[in-house]
Formats: C-alpha cells, structure tokens, sequence
C-alpha cells in the first residue's frame, strides 16, 4: 500500500530527533530503525537536506555531514529548532489526552509492563500539562467482546501464546481455528487481532466483536514473518480502478485507500484504488473532475461521465449551454 503524505512526514521528524541523540549512525541502522529500506532513509535524508525555516537561505537549512554522507553515515549537523521541545495548544493538549485515554483503554491488556509504564507515564504527563481542561476529557470506548474474551486475547498476545478461536465471518458461518496471535490493531471504531491462521497458513485480521470464543492454550505462539503493511485493513473484494491524475490531484492518495502509487515522467501520476462502492468512486471522480487526464478501465470513466451530465442537467438552464460545459 502507498504510503501517506502524513505517515513520511512523521517519520522525518523522527528521524531529524533520533539524530539529534545519536552521532554517526549507519543508513542500514536507521533503515532498521523505522522499518524501512535503506533507500528510503536516502531520500528521507535528501528531502531534510532541502528543507528549512522560512527565508531558505543555505544557513536557514537541516545540515548533515557531506563527508559522513558519502561513508553510508548519516550526521546531523543542524536541525533548525526541531529537537527544541514541542509545546503543545489548549486544543491540542486535549486532543492528545483523548487519544492518550483511547489507546490504554483499547490496547493496554495486549503491552507488556514497560510499554504499558510507558503509556502511563505518557498519559500522567500530558493530563498534567493539559491542567483544568484534561477534566473534561471523557473518553469510552464500547466494549468489543466480552470481557473473559477481550481478557484471553490480551493475555495471549502479552505472553505470546497460542490461541484457540471460534469466529463468526462476514458470511455468518462459524470456525475454530488455532492461531499464533501478532499483535493488536485498532482502527476507526473497530479492534482487529492480527495472527497467523495455522489453518489458513497466513496473516489474518479478526474483528474482534467477531470472537464469540477465545481459549489461551499452553502452547509458545511461533513467530511469523508478516509483510511491513500487515494490520492495514484492505476489503477483500471490489474492483481495482487506475486513475491517471494531475499532479493537482494529488489529495486523491491522501484521502483515499491508495493500493498504489506511481509517478509519471510529465508530473501527473497513476494511482490504484480498490473500489467497493461505486458511489464513492463517482463522488472522488466528481470532486477531482479537473485532474483526471483517464480511468481504467473505460466502462468506470464513462459511467462517471454519465452521473456528471445528469447532474448537470438537474441545474436546467443554470447548468449553461454544452459549450459552456
């Protein structure tokens, strides 16, 4: 899956403070570091190396060693206030503080002790910072499962292991299955329990208000290799679409499930869109009609073309003559 606009950013201001504390440190430890590929740490670095405080003078620029650069080591020299610490609004202190709430009342049973002192710690120190306001913070979160499940799952994934399950799919039929639970994964309302399915042999997210029974067995849970975007809810049907945007249409891969992204040579670019519900499609296509230079396949264009012109013709004499259009 592509990733998010979002998701680098956050980890080039990781990077600029992982930097700040450490000297001299390999591409391939920061690669290990982030979860990436060295290349990307290269072009992570590149884009710092161009980036800056208003003015963008050379002196106004993040600094690396150029010497150190061309070793394979990456050595910060400047970091133009980032590593200064971040001081956080009224509103944004709140925010964090909800988040902060949602995540220990979601993921804590599942962290082991020092993540969850982390977590803790994290949450007694922003509460304090937000003051009078963290009061009235009042986050719930509706229960997933019942408690003697939520409490098997979670002692499965803390103490790694295995898990006896009987699961209700999408299609109401219901299976037992062992698994080797991963960790796990909240997203939206929902909490999903990444594991490997013995039975399927591969990575599986369980819904976890799905769960109707969950027994810890005395069995070690196997580690499994899972790809990097394993966790990422994906639907399990609908049509892929290729759109082919201007580069003024680039917010597509920012608000949509991009399944992939790729650049062009003229600046436009190519995304894939896995589609469940073709309304959503028209209204994407609707909103970003100005950038599209094509859709594949054909049929999707021109059932898109044909939702505009009876839009258009719901106006009346408003909508203009066709040469206006």
């Amino acid at each position: 899956m592509a990733e998010r606009a979002s998701e680098r950013l956050l980890r080039l201001l990781g990077l600029v403070a992982y930097l700040d504390r450490h000297e001299d440190v390999p591409v391939e430890t920061l690669a290990a570091q982030f979860g990436v590929e060295p290349e990307q740490i290269w072009a992570d670095v590149d884009t710092l190396w161009v980036t800056g405080t208003p003015g963008y003078l050379p002196y106004d620029l993040i600094d690396f060693d150029a010497t150190a650069y061309e070793e394979g080591v990456v050595r910060l020299v400047e970091a133009r206030g980032l590593t200064r610490p971040l001081r956080l609004g009224g509103r944004e202190a709140v925010a964090l503080v909800a988040a902060l709430r949602a995540m220990a009342a979601a993921l804590e049973p599942s962290l082991d002790d020092e993540q969850a002192a982390v977590l803790r710690s994290a949450l007694a120190k922003v509460t304090a910072a937000a003051g009078d306001a963290a009061a009235a913070v009042d986050v719930e979160i509706p229960a997933a499962a019942s408690p003697a499940i939520a409490q098997a799952i979670g002692d499965a994934v803390t103490h790694r292991r295995r898990l006896r399950l009987r699961y209700v799919d999408a299609r109401d039929v219901t299976t037992d299955r062992e698994v080797d639970p991963i960790r796990l994964v909240t997203e939206d309302d929902r909490s999903y329990l990444l594991a490997w399915c013995r039975a399927s042999h591969g990575e599986r997210l369980f819904r976890v208000d799905r769960v109707v029974g969950a027994a810890v067995l005395d069995v070690p849970a196997e580690d499994h290799d899972v790809p990097a975007g394993a966790g990422v809810f994906v639907p399990a049907q609908g049509d892929l679409v290729t759109l082919h945007l201007a580069s003024t249409g680039r917010w597509v891969t920012e608000t949509s499930p991009a399944e992939a992204v790729r650049d062009l040579p003229d600046g436009s670019f190519e995304v894939d869109v896995r589609v469940v519900q073709p309304a959503w499609l028209r209204h994407v296509l609707l909103q970003a009609a100005q950038a599209v230079v094509s859709v594949t396949p054909q049929a999707v264009a021109a059932e898109a073309a044909s939702f505009a012109r009876q839009a258009l013709a719901a106006y009346g004499p408003l909508a203009g003559t066709p040469e206006d259009r």
